[in-house]
């Protein structure tokens, strides 16, 4: 299956709709919120910024940007009129924060105009993700920054064992939800390829055990995946999920997902 977000503009507007409130409810997750807060703390951001985040889904993180001492401006792109319309309403009241609809891979801006480019678990969705690199490349001024935070979903699971029938759920969502669920693992030698130095990078994990409220949520998109494919019937899909509730009112749910962030410059 196709990744469901590499053509987000072309989900029908229910899909979208589900998908901004998973977006939402994972950037509420306070350790979500801490591994944000531990890259961007290594981001030089100089006095009346100019921010833009690629691939703002419903500007969680474009929220949290405009608030930082001293920023003038922030911009959150995304190719979903759902999600952008979303981001402008959680964002009312915040008049330094915009939002408009756009592809990372070929943004309107022109050279040289923003300090400090975001691109948050963004670039696993993106085919030819080096695009996107090279335009944040472009846009920043010499001296500028990038950051980069996305999932090493290779190591997402759900799994107590081997063969564990909740897995299936994880690799179907890697399948439909992803276009390279790898990607993290290539990004330094992307970012130097299209001109960028690297400063620095750091790993993250993301654990569920008591209220695995994400986590649920990639196992129902697994579940529902495997059935809508026909690889399950309806029965076993509702199985899967009653399951993975058994485990959490049991305490013993365990999902993880490895998560990496990488700070680079452009040269000036």
């Amino acid at each position: 299956m196709p990744d469901v977000y590499a053509a987000i503009a072309e989900v029908d507007v229910a899909t979208q709709e589900r998908l901004a409130a998973i977006l939402e409810l994972r950037a509420a997750d306070p350790q979500q919120r801490a591994i944000l807060d531990a890259y961007l703390a290594e981001v030089e951001f100089p006095p009346s910024a100019q921010e833009l985040e690629v691939g703002c889904g419903t500007g969680a993180v474009t929220r949290l940007l405009v608030r930082r001492p001293g920023v003038a401006e922030a911009i959150g792109v995304d190719p979903s009129s759902v999600f952008v319309a979303k981001a402008g309403e959680l964002a009312a009241g915040l008049d330094n924060a915009s939002f408009e609809e756009g592809d990372g891979r070929a943004l309107r801006f022109g050279d040289g105009g923003f300090d400090v480019v975001v691109c948050h678990t963004v670039l696993c969705h993106v085919p030819e993700p080096e695009r996107v690199l090279a335009e944040a490349l472009r846009v920043l001024r010499p001296g500028g920054t990038l950051a980069v935070c996305d999932g090493d979903y290779a190591t997402t699971t759900v799994a107590l064992g081997e063969g564990d029938p909740l897995q299936d759920c994880i690799e179907a969502v890697k399948a439909g939800f992803l276009n390279d669920p790898w990607l993290v693992r290539r990004l330094p030698a992307l970012l130097r390829s299209v001109g960028f130095e690297l400063l620095g990078s750091r790993s993250h994990g993301y654990l569920q055990i008591d209220q695995p409220a994400y986590m649920l949520t990639l196992v129902d998109r697994g579940a529902d995946a495997l059935a809508s494919s026909g690889r399950i019937g309806p029965e076993l899909c509702a199985a899967l999920k009653a399951e993975a509730r058994r485990r959490v009112e049991a305490n013993e749910f365990f999902g993880f997902i490895g998560f990496g962030s990488f700070i680079a410059r452009k040269p000036g």
